[in-house]
C-alpha cells in the first residue's frame, strides 16, 4: 500500500446571506411586501391587458363621469346651503326654549318666597293668638305648644354616626327596623331618644334648632332624618329644657337611654350628654291649630 500522504480537504462553509433586521417580524413583513391580495393583483393585470384600467377612454364614459361629479357637487352644495339657512332658526328656537325655562324658574322661586312669607305670617298670627287672654294658662299653653321661645336650664345631648359607617347587614337591636346600615343613626333611633327625654321630664325639646311640638313627626327620607319634613344632618344636637340635675340621670336610667348605650357599644354610634345652665329653644316654625274654643269673658268686663 502506498505510503503517500493525503492532503486534508478544507471544507470552508459558503458565506450565508446576512439575516434581515426584520426577520423576527415575518408576518408583518409579508403583509407589507404583499399589500395587494393576489386575486386583486390578477384582476388589475387583466384590466390593464384589456385596456379597461384607469380613467374612461370613450367620450360617452367621460361625459357620464363628469355628470356624476357635477351631481355630487350640487348635492353637497345644496346640503351646506340648507344647513346654513336652518342654523339661525335652530339657534332662535333654542334660545326661546332657554328663556322659557329661565322664566319658569323665576316664577317658581317667586312662588316659593311667597309661600315662605305666608307661612311665617300664619305662624306669627298663631303665636299671637295663643298669647291672648288666658293669663298664666295661656302662657303655659303657648310654651307647651311650641309657639314661644323657651329659655332655661336643661341638658345637651349630641348624637353622631359611627366613624366610617358603611352599609352592612342589619342586626340587633335594630334588625326589625328595615335599615341595613347599622353604623348610622336612623329615624326610629331618634324617636326613641326624644320619647325617652319626654318621659324623663323634659319640658321642651329641639333637634338641630328645630323645635318639637306634640304634633312633630320624625321620619326618614332615604338616609336623611326629617323633623317636620325638614332634613337634618349629623351630628344631631338635642336640647332639652328641664331640671338639669334630674333630667340627665333619669334619661340614662330609662329604657331609651339604655337603648342609646347599646347603639354606642354595639355599633359605634357616638353621643355625649352634658348639663347646661341656660338653653335657648326657638319657637316652632309652623303650628297647626286643630281645636280652638273662645275664651270665656270675665264677669264685669265690658
Amino acid at each position: 500500500m502506498c505510503g503517500m500522504s493525503q492532503q486534508p480537504h478544507n471544507r470552508t462553509p459558503a458565506p450565508s446571506a446576512p439575516a434581515r433586521p426584520d426577520a423576527s417580524m415575518s408576518l408583518l413583513t409579508h403583509v407589507m411586501d404583499h399589500s395587494l391580495d393576489e386575486g386583486y393583483a390578477e384582476a388589475s393585470a387583466r384590466r390593464e391587458a384589456d385596456g379597461t384600467a384607469g380613467l374612461p377612454r370613450t367620450l360617452k364614459a367621460k361625459l357620464a363621469l363628469a355628470a356624476g361629479l357635477v351631481l355630487a357637487a350640487m348635492v353637497v352644495t345644496l346640503g351646506a346651503a340648507e344647513a346654513r339657512v336652518d342654523a339661525p332658526v335652530l339657534a332662535k328656537e333654542r334660545q326661546e326654549l332657554i328663556d322659557r325655562v329661565q322664566r319658569a324658574d323665576e316664577r317658581a322661586d317667586a312662588l316659593e318666597q311667597t309661600i315662605d312669607r305666608l307661612r311665617a305670617d300664619v305662624a306669627a298670627r298663631q303665636r299671637a293668638a295663643l298669647k291672648q287672654p288666658g293669663g298664666s294658662q295661656g302662657e303655659l299653653v303657648s310654651m307647651l305648644s311650641g309657639a314661644t321661645e323657651v329659655r332655661g336650664p336643661g341638658i345637651k345631648l349630641v348624637v353622631d354616626d359611627a366613624k366610617g359607617s358603611s352599609t352592612g347587614d342589619g342586626g340587633k337591636p335594630r334588625e326589625s327596623s328595615g335599615f341595613s346600615d347599622t353604623g348610622r343613626l336612623r329615624d326610629r333611633d331618634m324617636q326613641k331618644i326624644v320619647n325617652g327625654l319626654w318621659q324623663s321630664g323634659a319640658e321642651a325639646i329641639s333637634i338641630n334648632g328645630q323645635r318639637l311640638t306634640e304634633l312633630s313627626a320624625i321620619r326618614a327620607a332615604g338616609d336623611a332624618i326629617l323633623v317636620d319634613n325638614r332634613p337634618l344632618v349629623p351630628p344631631y344636637e338635642v336640647l332639652a329644657v328641664g331640671d338639669k340635675k334630674r333630667l340627665g340621670p333619669a334619661f340614662q336610667d330609662s329604657a331609651d337611654g339604655q337603648y342609646l348605650r347599646v347603639l354606642q357599644e354595639s355599633y359605634g354610634i357616638r353621643y355625649t350628654l352634658s348639663a347646661a345652665d341656660e338653653l335657648r329653644l326657638p319657637p316652632a316654625s309652623s303650628l297647626i291649630v286643630r281645636t280652638a274654643t273662645a275664651a270665656e269673658q270675665q264677669k264685669g268686663a265690658s
